[in-house]
């Protein structure tokens, strides 16, 4: 008897593990397709606005500073920065 006592109180630990897991609730939302899509889809524009604006963040800094270093007149790379900032500034 205690051979199966042991294995129903094992048995209880799982379903209570899984209930706590939430497994149920991922297979619906697995299975409804429109709300899968949804999700996925506002997450996609989240990523892709998060990109662009990080993008936008890191292009402005890394031009601040190109501009930084054209001010201390280093003989070669200042010419070549300001060729490179003046393209970019011609085309914004």
């Amino acid at each position: 008897m205690s051979k199966n006592n042991e294995i129903e109180k094992r048995l209880e630990e799982l379903a209570n593990n899984l209930e706590k897991a939430k497994l149920h609730e991922y297979v619906d939302f697995v299975n409804n397709k429109k709300r899968l899509l949804y999700v996925n889809f506002l997450g996609g524009l989240a990523r892709g606005f998060g990109m662009a604006i990080g993008f936008t963040i890191l292009g402005a800094l890394a031009i601040y500073f190109l501009n930084r270093i054209i001010s201390w007149n280093i003989p070669l790379i200042g010419d070549f920065i300001a060729e490179i900032v003046r393209i970019v500034q011609e085309r914004l």
